[in-house]
């Protein structure tokens, strides 16, 4: 469906390419804006319906401070403003810290935290001389409590959290609201995908993920990108014009607590 409710909105999308980001890209241009995609990885497959969206991409590896600063300069330099940026670009991490190396965690934390603070710190510079503007950053719900599998992943999303609040509270001021969006299970994701195609056996790793979460089991599927997209649309919105510093958990349930003994 296309509506006109973001006609004269433009718009940048990290992680765009694929799963939650393209799924976003594709909400927003739907409904006027004019959106920009970074992705260390453009996809072929995106060419045909990004154009006809009108959706630009340019390749961006959002830990590196000249790949968020030329995306976000092109934006400014072709249509002269920023109204949204979705911080959605992120990568997993599933190890005990005592296997992680450097390496590893200054890749996690350079990409899930790093990224998110670099796009942060060059779209609110341009949002403040446009007189305001939203940022969204796609956090988990790993965000919101420990996780024992993958405690790196866990603390790169939980500093997402910390910085969405301290943001959201520093640029209230400016007219710019920093709210998070907090998914998971998710199918059809860049990780997700390639976790499942690590797996000795996916249909049984799918299983486990939409058993741990009460909703998603109840449903017997995930969560899709389509349905965060949807969230990350109400936050851009104006219907959420005094939403700021705020963390929309879409997990069906799993963030809660542990929901039966033995799970």
């Amino acid at each position: 469906m296309t509506t006109e409710e973001l006609v004269g909105k433009v718009a940048v999308v990290t992680g765009g390419a694929n799963g939650i980001g393209r799924a976003t890209a594709k909400w927003l241009a739907h409904r006027g804006a004019k959106v920009y995609i970074g992705d260390v990885n453009l996809l072929e497959e995106n060419k045909v319906p990004f154009a006809e969206l009108g959706i630009e991409a340019q390749q961006c590896d959002v830990s590196l401070e000249a790949d968020i600063q030329q995306l976000i300069e092109r934006v400014i330099q072709e249509q002269g403003r920023l109204d949204i940026l979705v911080n959605n670009a992120g990568i997993g991490m599933v190890k005990p810290i005592t296997e992680v190396t450097e390496a590893e965690w200054d890749a996690c934390l350079g990409v899930n935290l790093k990224g998110a603070f670099l796009g942060c710190k060059h779209a609110i510079r341009q949002m403040q001389q446009n007189g305001g503007g939203v940022i969204v950053n796609t956090a988990s719900n790993a965000g919101l409590l420990p996780r024992q599998h993958d405690p790196v992943y866990s603390i790169s999303k939980m500093a997402l959290v910390g910085l969405t609040k301290s943001l959201g509270l520093c640029h209230a001021q400016d007219n710019i609201r920093i709210n998070a969006v907090c998914p998971g299970p998710v199918c059809e994701t860049g990780m997700m995908n390639a976790d499942l195609a690590q797996s000795s056996d996916p249909e049984a790793m799918k299983q486990g993920f939409i058993k741990a979460s009460p909703l998603a089991k109840a449903l017997n599927r995930m969560i899709t990108p389509e349905e965060v997209a949807e969230a990350i649309g109400y936050l851009v919105s104006d219907a959420a014009q005094f939403v700021t510093g705020t963390m929309i958990a879409i997990d069906g349930g799993k963030s809660l607590g542990v929901s039966q003994v033995g799970s």
